[in-house]
């Protein structure tokens, strides 16, 4: 038992240490997770509020994971592990069965789960808490009980700053498709295909066929069957897939973004609202120079024209040009409102931060070869 319980709590541990280090590293990613369950229970009043919950669940997975691997307050950590494992399981069950949300989240970006995954993954963590929660007062704790508390607190703290950090700048590690060196577009692509679904006129069988395998030249079999459906699979998956950029005419000018051969600066806001203000200033500024330069610059955002009109005029953004595209692809992009990201030939080059937008002149030596 002594064995299993130990082998239980460093599992455990190791696996709060990394659900919370991937969570914690991109902070506003989890908010966004948490704020899409605010959203399905409807309690849209407690949005404002994810950012905080969102770092504070972070800690105390990190902090549950360090206490179990060093064995710090043991019947505490005990209660503390199943109490928050029986929440997830039954929080991932009800995702499983009902889709409350598409992705819990509960390894960030890092790792994708389905909902069932993770339900999964959940019953073997609190079969492992029952063991270790049964075996809680057996454990040989090495340090006193202040001790105990002020290796906890220190870890806490160090790990809310880390937090911090990385949602006032970017994260250290980027685990999206949209990090440093990916490239909006597939080098092999696979083909599409495009499956046709008919319906016998007698029988009313349905057949679905590989549109290259349809017998067209079949024309009885033609005449007694009847078109049903049409779908097509695209099986290419590549960061910017699924980024339409549209002018405010409505066009799409996705590729000639995304795919500029030149130097393409591209600017992402999902909300005005929740924008910095002086911070879009500053790039209206840093925008000019790099045009100049012959760098151009595109701001996308999820807003109706006049609305674009009226922040640009607001705050004097003349030399911004606004396009639009869906916010939640832009909160992926650069998790920054508004952020700011450097592409040529289709590859992200650089990814910024508003607070960390060097000066043009560095940005042009260091970056414009």
């Amino acid at each position: 038992m002594k064995i299993l319980a130990n082998i239980c709590r460093i599992l455990c541990g190791l696996t709060f240490i990394f659900s919370a280090f991937v969570k914690g590293v991109d902070p506003l990613g989890f908010t966004y997770r948490i704020e899409d369950y605010f959203i399905a229970f409807n309690m849209q009043w407690a949005i404002p509020l994810s950012l905080t919950l969102s770092i504070l669940m972070c800690t105390l997975e990190f902090s549950v994971g360090v206490m179990l691997l060093l064995k710090l307050r043991m019947k505490l950590t005990s209660w503390l592990l199943l109490l928050m494992m029986v929440f997830f399981t039954l929080l991932t069950l009800n995702d499983a069965i009902f889709t409350i949300v598409p992705d819990c989240g509960c390894f960030g970006d890092a790792v994708k789960l389905t909902n069932w995954q993770t339900f999964y993954k959940n019953l073997v963590l609190i079969a492992f808490a029952i063991v270790i929660f049964s075996y809680r007062k057996k454990f040989k704790e090495y340090w006193g009980m202040g001790t105990q508390w002020l290796i906890a607190d220190i870890f806490a703290i160090l790990f809310v700053c880390f937090c911090v950090y990385n949602y006032r700048h970017l994260p250290i590690i980027d685990f999206t498709e949209w990090k440093t060196g990916a490239k909006l577009y597939t080098e092999n692509p696979k083909p599409i295909q495009s499956f046709l679904t008919y319906k016998d006129k007698k029988t009313g069988k349905q057949e679905e066929f590989l549109s290259s395998q349809m017998p067209y030249n079949d024309s009885i079999w033609m005449e007694n069957h009847e078109f049903v459906s049409q779908r097509v699979v695209d099986s290419n998956f590549y960061a910017g897939k699924l980024l339409h950029i549209y002018d405010t005419t409505g066009n799409d000018v996705s590729q000639s973004i995304k795919l500029n051969p030149d130097y393409q600066l591209i600017i992402n806001s999902y909300s005005f609202e929740l924008a910095n203000p002086k911070a879009f200033q500053n790039i209206n500024e840093f925008a000019g120079k790099a045009y100049d330069n012959d760098v151009q610059t595109a701001v996308l955002v999820a807003a109706d024209n006049p609305t674009i009109r009226n922040y640009a005029l607001q705050h004097q953004l003349d030399k911004l040009e606004f396009y639009n595209a869906d916010d939640i692809i832009l909160k992926t992009m650069v998790r920054s409102n508004p952020g700011m990201m450097l592409l040529k030939n289709g590859e992200i080059i650089k990814k910024w931060h508003w607070r960390d937008i060097p000066d043009f002149e560095t940005f042009k030596a260091k970056y414009l070869k």
